[in-house]
């Protein structure tokens, strides 16, 4: 199992769910969205809205005003502005966004990526000096800044205004820049926080336009928007929906011929409308592999061009970088598998590792692999000339930035110094640096807030499960194409995840050199065929025969022009035997668990039910009643067909011993004679599974 907990969302009442289908929506879309809670059709009609409405003014932002005066100034000046930006994928669209913007303004700019190894992340006072001696007079930065007040300070003492764009957490004091526009400052109120840098970049240049022409600029720039805010895990709801679906439209016809080209090279084919997925497995690791391996500024030429034979070299030249990328995050992942396997009580409650010789641009995402794998917080520290670069990814919602935050203040009251030299990020990412003698240090004190946060016990990985599928005609191809109404999908608004239990193994095989598991699986009549990647049948312990749970997104699979539902699978168990399930339905029932529908009919009995076990025990208590063991379980939950009711049965001992039916003693059961007529439809566990089933 991929998975430590599958979590079943309550599903959506039947009548909020008819209410969604009478607006247009698919039964199955309807129940996604009913078990995330949309349950009004007014709600479901505005989450799925993505027209222009959706966009939010851009002067909501707080000191936008100053911004845009102040690039205003320098434009009518003629200064030279440089942009400033970071050499990740959100920080290189935001880059070539607001360069295009304010050259279409006619403004004089040049736009600057630091170095990731030589300067680090952000603001630094080598390349403001630079800026200066080359005649820079204003810097406007994109998706960073936020933590640079001693780097402001720096400029202003060189003349150079900032102008401050970002959208990560901001600290205690605010940089003394010209502007600081940042959805995220406490005094901003801003409507939707959630934005990318290139998110407040756009913003910046839309407020640098008339009211009039803001959808203009967004259809010349909705295509990097949209690149920059899924590559860095925004929350795709609200405005970040609206952008990114456009954006993706924009995308799919777009005239960058280098973007063209990346598309080419992920294998995106022609005709076809790029997804969320396009961004997020195709062009983002191709696009941050250049600032990873020190290369930002080729990533940004790609963006820039408009030479089709350059787009082509740039774009191949992304791929070869992406490749030496992938050689270098292998070499260093298995180092840290042979470290954990050989110590695993260093991943718990957190994995904090130090290396040297690790290469920077990588450990970020060698810590999302160990996070994901290790189910909690990884931290990959590389160290050179006594430092040490960090680069972190949470797990489980633990919010590094605050964790980081609270370390500082912690170290500063002990040692009364600074535990890091620079720090920054948000909730899922951060990055720090720090001096390598401080390492212990922070690792003594970040182990203690995640074992704080987690309970003291390790943490599980755990997914959200939208809905059951109660039969496997809902599969069909109409439903499962339906489904796509409510892309794109990401953060905040994941592919639907949907639970199958108790399919047959009809076939399986490894396909892929081994690397991914193909099932044929059946049940309901319904042989439905399903994928399985980074997996395999010995792995995961499948042979055919077998029955299997299984946690899967639908998709429909081409082939020869045959268009079938496909189960993309998320996670597999094997499947319990009716018995078992239904006693671990009952446990939770009486455990006040929320159940399905459809699992709350396992359990109901009917009165026949009651009768027919009323009369068993009859004929089976003697003067002092009669064993309650398995045995008398198994016999008393024989049905006339021969199968077992062991749920129903259960239910039905539990019913009659809460009315005063039964009395059970040391595990003796006897019967019990009450002068009344005794409702059953009154105990607690009855109403509670017709509220169920009314649900």
């Amino acid at each position: 199992m991929k998975y430590q907990r599958w979590n079943l969302r309550r599903p959506g009442a039947p009548a909020a769910r008819r209410a969604l289908e009478e607006a247009g929506l698919s039964p199955l879309c309807a129940a996604v969205l009913s078990a995330r809670g949309l349950e009004e059709p007014a709600q479901a009609a505005a989450f799925l809205s993505s027209g222009p409405e959706r966009f939010h003014d851009p002067f909501l932002l707080k000191d936008m005003d100053k911004a845009v005066e102040r690039i205003r100034r320098a434009l009518e000046c003629g200064e030279l502005i440089c942009v400033y930006g970071d050499y990740d994928v959100d920080g290189i669209t935001a880059t070539c966004l607001l360069s295009e913007a304010l050259q279409d303004l006619g403004g004089q700019v040049v736009g600057y990526i630091p170095d990731r190894s030589e300067e680090g992340y952000g603001l630094n006072p080598g390349a403001v000096s630079r800026l200066a001696r080359q005649g820079v007079g204003l810097i406007v930065t994109v998706d960073c800044g936020i933590t640079a007040a001693a780097e402001v300070e720096f400029a202003r003492s060189l003349g150079l205004d900032v102008v401050i764009t970002d959208h990560h957490h901001c600290k205690d004091k605010l940089p003394a820049a010209a502007a600081v526009v940042d959805p995220r400052r406490e005094d901003c109120s801003y409507p939707f926080p959630e934005l990318a840098g290139v998110g407040v970049a756009l913003k910046t240049a839309q407020a640098l336009a008339p009211p009039q022409e803001r959808e203009e600029v967004f259809r010349r720039f909705g295509e990097l928007a949209a690149i920059g805010t899924v590559a860095d895990v925004m929350r795709l709801t609200d405005e970040n929906r609206s952008l990114v679906r456009q954006g993706l439209e924009l995308l799919g016809r777009t005239r960058r011929p280098g973007l063209r080209a990346l598309l080419r090279e992920a294998g995106l084919e022609p005709g076809t409308v790029p997804t969320a997925v396009t961004i997020g497995y195709g062009l983002a690791p191709r696009i941050n592999a250049a600032g990873r391996m020190e290369q930002a500024m080729v990533a940004l030429e790609l963006l820039l061009t408009r030479d089709e034979a350059r787009g082509e070299e740039l774009a191949q030249a992304l791929c070869a970088l992406n490749r030496e990328r992938q050689a270098i995050e292998l070499d260093i992942y298995q180092q840290c598998e042979a470290l954990l396997e050989a110590q695993p009580q260093l991943a718990q409650p957190c994995i904090v590792l130090a290396g040297r010789c690790w290469h920077q641009g990588v450990v970020g995402i060698v810590a999302s692999r160990l996070a994901e794998k290790y189910a909690c917080p990884a931290f990959m520290i590389s160290l050179e000339n006594g430092l040490g670069k960090a680069s972190c990814r949470s797990f489980g919602g633990f919010h590094l930035f605050a964790a980081l935050e609270r370390c500082v203040h912690a170290y500063a009251q002990t040692r009364g110094a600074p535990l890091f030299e620079a720090y920054g990020g948000h909730e899922m990412a951060a990055g720090f640096t720090i001096r390598e003698e401080n390492i212990p240090a922070f690792q003594e004190l970040i182990r203690a807030l995640v074992s704080d946060y987690a309970g003291g016990r390790p943490m599980e990985a755990a997914v959200d499960v939208d809905a059951e599928i109660e039969h496997c005609g809902q599969l069909t191809v109409p439903e499962v194409e339906s489904l796509s109404a409510l892309e794109p999908f990401g953060a905040g608004n994941p592919k639907p995840a949907l639970l199958l239990r108790g399919a047959c193994v009809l076939s399986c095989c490894d396909v892929g050199g081994g690397r991914h598991l193909k099932m044929k699986l059946r049940r309901d009549g319904v042989v439905l065929d399903a994928i399985f990647f980074s997996a395999n049948a010995a792995a995961c312990g499948v042979s055919p025969g077998g029955r299997l749970d299984v946690l899967f997104t639908p998709q429909i699979n081409e082939f020869r022009g045959s268009r079938t539902v496909q189960l993309q699978l998320c996670d597999l168990r094997p499947a319990p035997t009716r018995a078992q399930l239904e006693r671990e339905l009952f446990q939770r029932l009486r455990e006040g668990a929320d159940l399905s529908r459809w699992e709350a009919g396992l359990l109901l009995p009917s009165r026949q039910d009651f009768a027919r076990l009323w009369r068993f025990l009859e004929q089976s208590c003697a003067g002092d009643g009669v064993d309650a063991g398995p045995a008398l379980l198994r016999q008393a939950a024989r049905q006339p067909d021969g199968r077992c009711a062991y749920g129903r049965t259960l239910v039905c001992l539990h019913v009659m011993g809460d009315r005063g039916l039964i009395q059970m003693d040391s595990r003796r059961l006897r019967l019990c004679r009450p002068a009344q007529k005794v409702d059953l439809e009154q105990a607690d566990m009855m109403r509670r599974l017709r509220l169920l089933l009314e649900e």
